[in-house]
């Protein structure tokens, strides 16, 4: 593992969250200037410290320190007593606010077909790009669910977005520009991508699992 590894997963991580770096020192009870060093520049790092973040952005040791990114999320021992709760609209957004990494389902002929994309929430719609021939453009013209989740087995702490709606491409030059410029979800796949697609859901539901000790701030934001 590269010693900035952990640096670049603790920064992700607490734009995930919209934390500052003031905000997450002062939960780790570390000195700013010291997280601004770790999230920049290559180093080592110890496990007090690593055990301090992970408490202090809401994840595991697990995640800072890269494990499982090789294997499906979820292979985790089930904790006891867990709890699974409704998610309301408004809390369904803020989950997904942060952007990242969602799912469009689509139906087609040879059956139900599955696509990771990167997101942007934007005027109550979800937000995408790609290519004018893919799959993911495909999308255009129908309904579509798009889902969101996302799983701290270390915590026994997890949930899931699940939205659903019509698919359109936007093609108006302005609002192109504008979404390049302010909303602009950059593929991980990279190259150049011209679609714009917005889904704008007429339905949204969600759930959340905690075990039953955690308190509602103790679960994956």
């Amino acid at each position: 593992m590269h010693p900035g590894d952990v640096g670049r997963r603790v920064a992700h991580r607490r734009e995930q969250l919209g934390l500052t770096r003031e905000q997450v020192a002062v939960r780790a009870r570390m000195d700013v200037s010291y997280l601004e060093y770790l999230e920049s520049q290559p180093a080592a790092v110890d496990l007090e410290t690593i055990t301090a973040l992970a408490g202090a952005l809401g994840t595991s040791v697990r995640y800072l320190l890269g494990g499982g990114l090789d294997s499906p999320p979820g292979q985790a021992t089930p904790v006891l007593r867990p709890v699974v709760e409704e998610l309301q609209a408004w809390e369904c957004w803020a989950k997904m606010e942060p952007g990242g990494v969602g799912r469009v389902a689509r139906s087609t002929p040879e059956g139900p077909e599955v696509l990771p994309v990167n997101y942007r929430v934007l005027d109550g719609t979800v937000l995408y790009r790609t290519t004018a021939r893919s799959a993911a453009a495909a999308a255009v013209g129908e309904r579509v669910a798009f889902e969101v989740d996302q799983l701290d087995g270390a915590f026994g702490v997890g949930w899931s977005v699940l939205v659903t709606g019509p698919a359109r491409q936007v093609t108006e030059a302005d609002a192109m520009e504008w979404f390049g410029k302010h909303a602009d979800p950059q593929p991980w796949v990279g190259g150049r991508r011209d679609t714009w697609v917005r889904i704008r859901p007429d339905r949204i539901t969600g759930r959340v699992i905690r075990t039953a000790e955690s308190t509602p701030s103790d679960d994956t934001s």
